[in-house]
C-alpha cells in the first residue's frame, strides 16, 4: 500500500507523462509566422511551414563530385510528420497562401511527389517536441545529411542538377529561380 504522500507523487508523475504527449507540436508561445498549418495530433501530427531563400551548408557524397560547401537555396515549403518529410520549392519569399504554386525541390534524394529519402539518417522526434523544436529538427536532418542521387528518372530542375550545385557552391550567388520546375500542385493540395 502507498502512503498519501507516495500516491500524490505517483499521480503527479503520471500526469507529467500524460501531459508530455499533449505537448507534441504545442508552440512555446505565439505561433511562429512561418507556420502555415498545424495538426497537433499525438499520433498523426503534421506541420506545414515555409522558409525564405537562404544560404546553407550542403553535403554531397563523393560520387557526385560536388564539393561540400555553402550555397543559396530557394524559398522552400516543408511538410512533416514524426516519421516523414516532404519538401517543395517556392518561386518567391512571400508567405504562401492556398493558391501558391509549388515547384519541385531542386535537390537530390527527393521523390517526384516531394517525399524525402532520408537514407541512413536516424530520425528521432520527441513525443513532447514543441512546434519550434519539430521544425528545427527537420531542417537539421535535411540539411545535415548527404545528398547522394536523383530518385529514379526524376530530374527536379530545368537543366543538369549536378552542374547546378557545382556552380552554386561557395559563391555568393542567389539561387537561379528560372531552373525551378512547377509540379502542378498548390499549397491547398497539401492540406
Amino acid at each position: 500500500p502507498l502512503t498519501v504522500r507516495e500516491a500524490n507523487i505517483l499521480a503527479k508523475s503520471l500526469r507529467s507523462e500524460k501531459d508530455k504527449d499533449k505537448a507534441f507540436l504545442k508552440p512555446n508561445g505565439i505561433l511562429p509566422t512561418n507556420i502555415l498549418h498545424l495538426n497537433p495530433s499525438a499520433e498523426k501530427g503534421t506541420v506545414i511551414w515555409y522558409t525564405k531563400a537562404q544560404q546553407r551548408k550542403l553535403f554531397f557524397v563523393d560520387g557526385l563530385k560536388i564539393s561540400n560547401g555553402n550555397a543559396f537555396v530557394p524559398p522552400m515549403l516543408w511538410k512533416a510528420s514524426k516519421n516523414s518529410l516532404s519538401v517543395y520549392a517556392l518561386a518567391s519569399d512571400r508567405r504562401p497562401n492556398d493558391k501558391t504554386k509549388l515547384h519541385y525541390a531542386p535537390f537530390f534524394n527527393i521523390y517526384e511527389d516531394g517525399k524525402v529519402c532520408m537514407g541512413t539518417v536516424s530520425i528521432d522526434i520527441k513525443k513532447s517536441a514543441s512546434v519550434e523544436e519539430f521544425v528545427h529538427a527537420w531542417g537539421h536532418y535535411f540539411f545535415n545529411s548527404y545528398f547522394s542521387h536523383l530518385m529514379g528518372k526524376h530530374n527536379p530542375v530545368n537543366g543538369d542538377c549536378v552542374k547546378l550545385w557545382k556552380d552554386l557552391i561557395d559563391i555568393d550567388k542567389r539561387f537561379p529561380k528560372e531552373v525551378l520546375k512547377a509540379n502542378g500542385k498548390t499549397l491547398k493540395n497539401l492540406l
